[in-house]
Protein backbone atom coordinates (compact mmCIF):
# COMPACT_ATOMS: atom_id res chain seq x y z
CA UNK A 1 0.00 0.00 0.00
CA UNK A 2 2.90 2.39 0.70
CA UNK A 3 3.94 2.09 -2.94
CA UNK A 4 0.36 2.81 -3.97
CA UNK A 5 0.20 5.91 -1.75
CA UNK A 6 3.54 7.11 -3.08
CA UNK A 7 2.27 6.82 -6.67
CA UNK A 8 -0.87 8.78 -5.81
CA UNK A 9 1.16 11.57 -4.21
CA UNK A 10 3.52 11.62 -7.19
CA UNK A 11 0.54 11.93 -9.54
CA UNK A 12 -0.79 14.86 -7.50
CA UNK A 13 2.59 16.58 -7.82
CA UNK A 14 2.55 16.10 -11.60
CA UNK A 15 -1.01 17.37 -11.95
CA UNK A 16 -0.48 20.44 -9.77
CA UNK A 17 2.89 21.22 -11.31
CA UNK A 18 4.72 21.29 -8.00
CA UNK A 19 8.03 20.25 -9.47
CA UNK A 20 9.86 23.27 -8.13
CA UNK A 21 12.47 22.89 -5.41
CA UNK A 22 10.81 23.07 -1.96
CA UNK A 23 12.21 25.38 0.71
CA UNK A 24 15.08 24.01 2.74
CA UNK A 25 13.77 22.28 5.84
CA UNK A 26 15.54 23.31 9.03
CA UNK A 27 13.17 24.02 11.89
CA UNK A 28 13.21 22.99 15.51
CA UNK A 29 15.28 20.22 17.04
CA UNK A 30 14.60 18.29 20.24
CA UNK A 31 15.28 20.56 23.20
CA UNK A 32 14.38 23.77 21.36
CA UNK A 33 11.80 26.16 22.77
CA UNK A 34 8.96 26.58 20.30
CA UNK A 35 7.77 30.05 19.35
CA UNK A 36 4.04 30.48 19.85
CA UNK A 37 1.63 30.94 16.96
CA UNK A 38 -1.95 32.09 16.43
CA UNK A 39 -3.90 30.33 13.67
CA UNK A 40 -7.57 30.08 12.76
CA UNK A 41 -9.37 26.85 13.61
CA UNK A 42 -12.23 25.33 11.63
CA UNK A 43 -14.53 26.53 14.43
CA UNK A 44 -13.53 30.14 13.68
CA UNK A 45 -11.44 30.62 16.82
CA UNK A 46 -7.80 31.70 16.89
CA UNK A 47 -5.69 28.93 18.43
CA UNK A 48 -2.29 29.29 20.10
CA UNK A 49 -0.20 27.03 22.27
CA UNK A 50 -0.26 29.64 25.02
CA UNK A 51 -4.04 29.48 24.94
CA UNK A 52 -4.04 25.90 26.19
CA UNK A 53 -4.56 26.02 29.95
CA UNK A 54 -3.89 23.10 32.25
CA UNK A 55 -1.96 21.06 29.69
CA UNK A 56 1.36 19.30 30.01
CA UNK A 57 2.15 19.73 26.34
CA UNK A 58 0.70 19.12 22.90
CA UNK A 59 0.92 16.73 19.95
CA UNK A 60 1.27 19.07 16.98
CA UNK A 61 0.57 17.27 13.71
CA UNK A 62 0.98 18.81 10.27
CA UNK A 63 -1.63 17.08 8.13
CA UNK A 64 -4.22 17.87 5.46
CA UNK A 65 -7.39 16.67 3.72
CA UNK A 66 -6.17 15.22 0.44
CA UNK A 67 -3.01 13.25 1.28
CA UNK A 68 -3.60 9.45 1.28
CA UNK A 69 -1.09 9.07 4.11
CA UNK A 70 -2.98 11.61 6.25
CA UNK A 71 -6.23 9.85 5.44
CA UNK A 72 -4.69 6.50 6.41
CA UNK A 73 -3.72 7.93 9.81
CA UNK A 74 -6.90 9.94 10.38
CA UNK A 75 -8.61 7.46 12.72
CA UNK A 76 -5.35 6.99 14.61
CA UNK A 77 -5.00 10.73 15.09
CA UNK A 78 -8.55 10.93 16.44
CA UNK A 79 -7.86 8.03 18.80
CA UNK A 80 -4.59 9.65 19.83
CA UNK A 81 -6.36 12.83 20.90
CA UNK A 82 -9.05 10.93 22.78
CA UNK A 83 -6.36 8.92 24.56
CA UNK A 84 -3.92 11.67 25.48
CA UNK A 85 -5.93 14.90 25.78
CA UNK A 86 -7.17 13.79 29.20
CA UNK A 87 -3.54 13.19 30.17
CA UNK A 88 -2.56 16.73 29.24
CA UNK A 89 -1.41 16.21 25.66
CA UNK A 90 -4.11 17.23 23.16
CA UNK A 91 -3.66 16.94 19.41
CA UNK A 92 -3.31 20.20 17.49
CA UNK A 93 -3.66 19.49 13.77
CA UNK A 94 -2.29 22.03 11.28
CA UNK A 95 -2.87 22.21 7.53
CA UNK A 96 -0.17 24.23 5.75
CA UNK A 97 -0.81 23.24 2.13
CA UNK A 98 -1.29 25.91 -0.51
CA UNK A 99 -4.99 25.90 -1.42
CA UNK A 100 -4.21 27.20 -4.91
CA UNK A 101 -2.22 24.05 -5.63
CA UNK A 102 -4.60 21.72 -3.81
CA UNK A 103 -8.12 23.19 -3.57
CA UNK A 104 -9.19 20.18 -1.49
CA UNK A 105 -7.04 21.58 1.32
CA UNK A 106 -8.73 25.00 1.44
CA UNK A 107 -10.09 26.34 4.73
CA UNK A 108 -13.65 25.68 3.58
CA UNK A 109 -12.82 22.06 2.79
CA UNK A 110 -11.09 21.72 6.16
CA UNK A 111 -14.35 22.74 7.84
CA UNK A 112 -16.27 20.15 5.84
CA UNK A 113 -13.85 17.31 6.61
CA UNK A 114 -13.65 18.14 10.31
CA UNK A 115 -17.46 18.02 10.53
CA UNK A 116 -17.75 14.84 8.43
CA UNK A 117 -15.22 12.94 10.52
CA UNK A 118 -16.13 14.64 13.80
CA UNK A 119 -12.65 15.80 14.72
CA UNK A 120 -12.40 16.12 18.52
CA UNK A 121 -9.23 18.22 18.23
CA UNK A 122 -8.43 21.66 16.87
CA UNK A 123 -7.82 21.68 13.10
CA UNK A 124 -6.14 24.94 12.15
CA UNK A 125 -5.02 26.64 8.94
CA UNK A 126 -1.45 27.82 8.41
CA UNK A 127 -2.28 29.84 5.30
CA UNK A 128 1.03 31.74 5.19
CA UNK A 129 3.00 28.52 5.83
CA UNK A 130 5.15 30.38 8.36
CA UNK A 131 4.42 27.91 11.14
CA UNK A 132 5.29 24.88 9.00
CA UNK A 133 8.59 26.50 8.05
CA UNK A 134 9.35 27.42 11.67
CA UNK A 135 8.73 23.84 12.80
CA UNK A 136 10.59 22.34 9.87
CA UNK A 137 7.53 20.35 8.78
CA UNK A 138 8.06 18.62 5.45
CA UNK A 139 5.36 15.98 5.07
CA UNK A 140 1.82 15.06 5.99
CA UNK A 141 1.49 13.71 8.56
CA UNK A 142 4.52 15.08 10.43
CA UNK A 143 4.43 15.00 14.24
CA UNK A 144 6.02 17.40 16.72
CA UNK A 145 5.49 16.70 20.43
CA UNK A 146 6.10 19.59 22.80
CA UNK A 147 6.20 19.63 26.59
CA UNK A 148 5.09 22.66 28.62
CA UNK A 149 7.96 23.77 30.83
CA UNK A 150 9.10 26.95 32.59
CA UNK A 151 10.95 28.09 29.48
CA UNK A 152 7.87 27.51 27.33
CA UNK A 153 6.83 24.68 25.04
CA UNK A 154 9.93 22.54 24.49
CA UNK A 155 10.33 20.15 21.56
CA UNK A 156 10.58 16.51 22.67
CA UNK A 157 9.87 14.38 19.60
CA UNK A 158 9.80 14.87 15.83
CA UNK A 159 8.77 12.35 13.19
CA UNK A 160 6.26 9.60 12.40
CA UNK A 161 3.25 8.33 14.32
CA UNK A 162 4.22 4.67 14.09
CA UNK A 163 5.98 2.27 11.72
CA UNK A 164 3.02 1.03 9.67
CA UNK A 165 0.96 3.35 7.49
CA UNK A 166 -1.06 0.51 6.01
CA UNK A 167 -2.33 -1.18 9.16
CA UNK A 168 -2.45 0.27 12.66
CA UNK A 169 -2.80 -3.18 14.22
CA UNK A 170 0.34 -4.37 12.43
CA UNK A 171 2.50 -1.53 13.75
CA UNK A 172 5.34 -2.75 15.96
CA UNK A 173 6.71 0.64 16.96
CA UNK A 174 4.42 3.32 18.34
CA UNK A 175 6.63 6.39 18.44
CA UNK A 176 4.06 8.96 19.53
CA UNK A 177 2.45 6.73 22.14
CA UNK A 178 5.84 5.87 23.61
CA UNK A 179 6.99 9.49 23.67
CA UNK A 180 3.84 10.86 25.31
CA UNK A 181 3.66 8.03 27.83
CA UNK A 182 7.24 8.81 28.86
CA UNK A 183 6.48 12.51 29.23
CA UNK A 184 3.35 11.81 31.29
CA UNK A 185 5.53 9.77 33.67
CA UNK A 186 8.08 12.56 33.84
CA UNK A 187 10.65 10.53 31.96
CA UNK A 188 12.90 11.45 29.05
CA UNK A 189 11.81 10.46 25.54
CA UNK A 190 14.00 7.57 24.37
CA UNK A 191 13.47 7.99 20.61
CA UNK A 192 13.51 11.70 19.86
CA UNK A 193 13.43 11.67 16.06
CA UNK A 194 12.19 9.36 13.32
CA UNK A 195 11.59 9.82 9.60
CA UNK A 196 8.16 11.17 8.75
CA UNK A 197 6.51 9.27 5.90
CA UNK A 198 3.87 10.98 3.79
CA UNK A 199 3.06 13.46 1.04
CA UNK A 200 5.23 16.53 0.79
CA UNK A 201 3.75 19.81 1.98
CA UNK A 202 2.52 21.77 -1.03
CA UNK A 203 4.50 25.02 -0.79
CA UNK A 204 3.47 28.30 -2.35
CA UNK A 205 5.35 28.98 -5.58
Amino acid sequence: MKKHLFLICSLIILITGTSFKPPAVTGYQPGDVVMDFSLKSVNGKMISLAGYDNVKGAIVIFTCNHCPFSQAYEDRIIAMHNKFATKGFPVVAINSNDKDLVPEDSYEEMISRAKEHQYPFEYIYDETQKVAKAFGAARTPHVFIVSKEKAGFVMKYIGAIDDNTDDAKAATKHYVDDAVNSLVKGEDVAVKTTKAIGCTIKWKQ
